[in-house]
């Protein structure tokens, strides 16, 4: 690798752990935010009927599923984490990779915030709740995989080709 790609490389990795670290810190400030003005408190009502700020200790992961679990996801969240970085450190430096690279942090900042609450209260704090459709109550990190998620289907099916997903799936850096 040339001196120019190994300093492009280093810049790229530089501005996405910040952006790393400044969604890390987002998620914790509400997720802090909602424990210290909505934990033993009634609703708090944005639009009513539709959307309410709502307490919640989720001690599962998605729609409550494999509620009381910890230890089996935390070891799961630390294998994908672990998956994502890989992923993420060998990517080729392209910029046509740039809409990967971006699901990728936003997979991975959900993630890891999720993680952060589960080691440290063995449980994650959901706070948003759309009334209407009874969904269940979610959290910014939550917030960050599914638009993560979203994003890397749509990039995968529409917009990069046959060649780059073989790239992006092979396991040789």
């Amino acid at each position: 690798m040339n001196t120019e790609k190994k300093k492009e490389k280093f810049i790229l990795s530089l501005i996405s752990f910040m952006i790393l670290c400044l969604m890390l810190l987002f998620d914790q400030y509400t997720k802090r935010l909602a424990v210290a003005r909505l934990k033993g408190q009634a609703p708090f009502v944005l639009i009513d009927r539709v959307l309410e700020f709502n307490y919640l200790e989720n001690t599962g992961a998605a729609f409550s599923s494999f509620s009381g679990k910890q230890t089996f996801l935390i070891l799961l969240t630390t294998l994908v984490i672990l998956l994502l970085l890989w992923k993420y450190v060998t990517l080729p430096v392209i910029r046509r990779l740039l809409g990967m690279r971006f699901c990728i942090l936003l997979i991975l900042s959900g993630a890891v915030g999720n993680l952060i609450d589960r080691v440290l209260n063995r449980y994650v704090v959901d706070f948003i709740y759309f009334v209407p459709i009874d969904f269940p109550k979610f959290n910014v990190a939550d917030i960050y995989i599914t638009v993560g998620v979203a994003l890397l289907a749509v990039l995968l099916f529409f917009y990069y080709t046959e060649e780059e997903l073989d790239i992006l799936f092979r396991l040789k850096p």
